[in-house]
């Protein structure tokens, strides 16, 4: 009893460093998504080298690279790359430590939004291309007018997925103290030397979040599946 206790004492004086965290942790995952699924599309193209020109090989091998790297290295290593380097290479810029992470996010985001962004354009029948291009449509028209509409089915789910996952990412984003959810835990530690019970705050928390998040998902996935 004396933990629950603790722990409502904890968010009767804390609630709003809590809820400022919360506020900053969505904004950084939604920027991330927002960036990235403008980004990752582009990169899926390039992988794709669908821009009216036909194959062009060393586009699509740039973009493989990236993708490859990217995926096959660690988040926090990534956000430990960006939050040293950036300032360093660009001292001009005078960036602070929430965009450095939020930019290591994104490039980290890209790889997988382009992956997603692939999967939905290769899931429509190559019919659709086929017939698009019999009808006198390029390839960019093609891909723009009748492919990528009905991918947006296959897409939108899984970008959704996506969100969920950079959310509770953005935690890592701790470590550099950018004032996201883990953030507070690590200032309202060192102020009530608890620990325990603001994590557990911080537990339910993302819970309800990400919570609320699938369930809108879920519901996205089956408005999707009726209307198909």
């Amino acid at each position: 009893m004396e933990f629950f206790k603790v722990m409502a004492d904890i968010w009767c004086e804390y609630w709003g460093l809590f809820l400022k965290g919360l506020g900053l942790t969505i904004w950084m995952g939604l920027l991330t998504v927002i960036f990235s699924t403008v980004f990752g599309s582009l990169m899926a193209m390039m992988r794709r080298s669908t821009w009216g020109i036909g194959k062009f090989r060393p586009i699509s091998a740039i973009a493989s690279v990236y993708v490859e790297v990217i995926r096959g290295t660690p988040i926090l290593l990534q956000l430990y790359f960006f939050y040293f380097m950036m300032p360093k290479w660009f001292p001009v810029l005078n960036l602070s430590e929430f965009t450095c992470v939020l930019m290591a996010c994104c490039v980290n985001s890209v790889a997988y939004v382009c992956e997603i962004v692939r999967a939905g354009i290769q899931a429509v029948d190559n019919g659709q291309m086929e017939a698009a291009r019999s009808l006198g449509l390029n390839s960019r028209q093609a891909m723009m007018k009748v492919v990528l509409p009905q991918a947006v089915k296959n897409i939108l789910p899984a970008l959704c997925n996506e969100f969920v996952a950079v959310v509770k990412e953005t935690s890592l984003a701790s470590t550099f103290f950018c004032g996201e959810l883990m953030t507070q835990f690590k200032t309202i530690n060192s102020i009530t030397f608890r620990v325990l019970e603001p994590l557990t705050i911080i537990g339910i928390i993302y819970f309800l979040l990400t919570f609320t998040m699938s369930k809108f998902i879920a519901a996205l996935e089956r408005r999707l599946g009726t209307d198909a």
